[in-house]
């Protein structure tokens, strides 16, 4: 059996401290040398002495650390990338409502206007009038009881409204209120069938008795017959109502139409003339009742002077 070297033992301890450890000096000596590395280093610049060590040692180490920082990388950044998704989704879901607005408020511009211009009409139709209108919409065509030529409104006897007031916007005469609940009221319209109007013609103010067709659109007209059956009303003339006793159910001067064609009848030398309506029958919406001014009413009354009561 061969026996240790004591000798090599002995001199390794011998040249180390007591506990094992590397002598002193080789420390003083390591840590002098770097300290003299890092000066060199510094005070030369691009010609330090160490430079091609470090171009070496980023060859050898340098695809090592992209390659990790590669494989490394996607994971860093999940937390990122849903961070980063959820403000993209809530980015989206703010721009889609504000676009859905800007549709909207795109879509219904046109639907504001007219009503605006239709209120504005309307308070000048009080002024031109010289009656005072409650302001109401129309809510339903037709009635279910009945095959005449109605409309619903949205105002009835809490806005001061009774049967047989005269119905007008801001083209001219659209009827007169048939019936009232407490919050509605059915007007028959001066197109209807059944509905007799009288009008005075243009400037010779002669007067005659209109007559509903009961059919919308193109079609909706009106026949006048004249009383004075020997006078011949000219094409273009202007119809007015009549105006019935105390305003009901008509009140006079309100516009209805205008003379668009004369008929004569060879046998009795009559004359009957066909009116096309102002008012858009097809299209009504905010429609004024003629009230008498200082009408106690759940909604704001137009004077004639164009105020609000």
């Amino acid at each position: 059996m061969r026996r240790p070297d004591l000798g090599r033992e002995r001199r390794w301890r011998s040249d180390s401290d007591g506990d094992g450890q590397p002598p002193r000096a080789l420390v003083v000596a390591l840590v002098l040398a770097c300290a003299t590395l890092m000066t060199l280093d510094h005070s030369t610049g691009e010609d330090s002495p160490v430079d091609g060590a470090r171009r070496a040692m980023g060859e050898v180490y340098g695809p090592v650390e992209v390659g990790a920082a590669g494989a490394v990388r996607p994971f860093v950044a999940i937390p990122e990338w849903f961070r980063s998704r959820g403000d993209m989704r809530d980015e989206i879901d703010e721009l889609e409502a504000e676009n859905a607005e800007l549709r909207s408020s795109v879509a219904t511009s046109g639907y504001d206007r007219n009503k605006l211009a239709e209120y504005d009409g309307l308070t000048a139709a009080a002024g031109t009038l010289g009656y005072a209108l409650v302001p109401a919409r129309v809510v339903g065509m037709g009635a279910s009881q009945s095959f005449s030529s109605t409309v619903t409104i949205d105002a009835g006897a809490s806005s001061g409204l009774r049967p047989d007031m005269t119905v007008v916007n801001n083209d001219g005469l659209v009827g007169r209120v048939l019936r009232v609940t407490r919050t509605t009221a059915t007007v028959l319209l001066v197109i209807d069938a059944d509905s007799v109007v009288g009008g005075r013609v243009g400037d010779s103010m002669e007067i005659g008795m209109l007559h509903g067709r009961g059919v919308l659109g193109d079609e909706g007209r009106l026949d006048l017959e004249l009383i004075d059956q020997s006078v011949v009303p000219a094409r273009g003339d202007t119809v007015v109502t009549w105006g019935s006793e105390r305003g009901a159910p008509y009140v006079s001067g309100v516009p209805v139409g205008s003379i668009s064609k004369v008929f004569a009848n060879v046998r009795d030398g009559s004359q009957r003339a066909v009116i096309d309506p102002f008012v858009d029958f097809g299209a009504l919406d905010l429609v004024g009742v003629v009230v008498p001014s200082g009408t106690e009413s759940d909604r704001a009354v137009i004077e004639a002077d164009g105020s609000l009561q």
